[in-house]
């Protein structure tokens, strides 16, 4: 019995896979959806292949537009014509025009031969017909491609307008990344050890830390505590452990 998939596919797990299922489901209820968190510009991604694997003579593949099979034009255009010639369905939404279904019917209703020499014009006139059907699936592929290249020109001359225009493009080189946490364990290094403003040891001040119920940041967040468990199972390293306890000491010192 022939089945029906959906192939949904974004490129990274920031964007949202939802709308092209939503479409999908919307013709074709009953479809198997199948995604994939993957660059476009390869086949050879974990629900492809495992989907590709399973096709039968018979079986419907939908697609909310081209660009979710591939956005490598050559490619794409030869897996097309693979999947037709085994008699897969292909459907796009966005892209009905190229549909396997509207290229069948190209290759099959031609112009009707009459017997007579002028079946060589009209010979001529189908393989034209047929070659046109072919130029607008590749064409489509063609344009998926040029998209996901034009995507990449725009990110990168935007980067370079921000640059030249003084912004700063990442984290400049050995810039220190400082976090919430960091930011309340010093405070309260610098609140308890009698290297600062306190009157505890570096043993105690590491003891007092680590054994506080609960440590909140500068906008009253509650700080989670890492634990982690030695051999013997007892708790070390609530909050801080001697390495990162001195250096922040050493910054501390520092003016950092």
């Amino acid at each position: 019995m022939s089945k029906i998939y959906g192939y949904a596919r974004v490129s990274t797990m920031k964007q949202s896979i939802e709308r092209q299922i939503r479409n999908i489901k919307e013709k074709y209820p009953d479809a198997v959806i199948i995604t994939d968190e993957y660059t476009g510009t390869r086949l050879d991604r974990p629900g492809w292949m495992k989907l590709y694997s399973q096709l039968q003579s018979g079986d419907t593949v939908v697609f909310d537009q081209v660009s979710r099979m591939s956005r490598d034009a050559e490619e794409g255009f030869q897996v097309y014509q693979e999947l037709f010639s085994k008699g897969i369905n292909l459907i796009f939404l966005k892209e009905p025009h190229i549909n396997t279904e509207t290229y069948k019917k190209a290759m099959e209703t031609g112009v009707p031969m009459t017997g007579t020499n002028v079946d060589f014009i009209l010979e001529g006139v189908n393989k034209y017909l047929l070659s046109l059907a072919k130029e607008q699936i590749r064409l489509a592929f063609d344009q998926a491609e040029k998209e996901v290249k034009d995507l990449h020109q725009r990110t990168k001359e935007g980067i370079e307008t921000a640059r030249l225009n003084g912004k700063q493009i990442g984290q400049l080189k050995g810039a220190k990344l400082t976090t919430k946490k960091e930011i309340a364990l010093k405070q309260l290094i610098l609140k308890h050890n009698k290297d600062f403003q306190g009157n505890l040891s570096d043993v105690e001040t590491m003891a007092l830390i680590n054994g506080m119920n609960e440590i909140k940041n500068e906008d009253g967040t509650i700080l989670s505590p890492h634990i982690g468990e030695a051999k013997s199972g007892k708790q070390l390293n609530k909050y801080l452990n001697r390495g990162t306890f001195y250096k922040y000491k050493r910054e501390l010192k520092e003016g950092r």
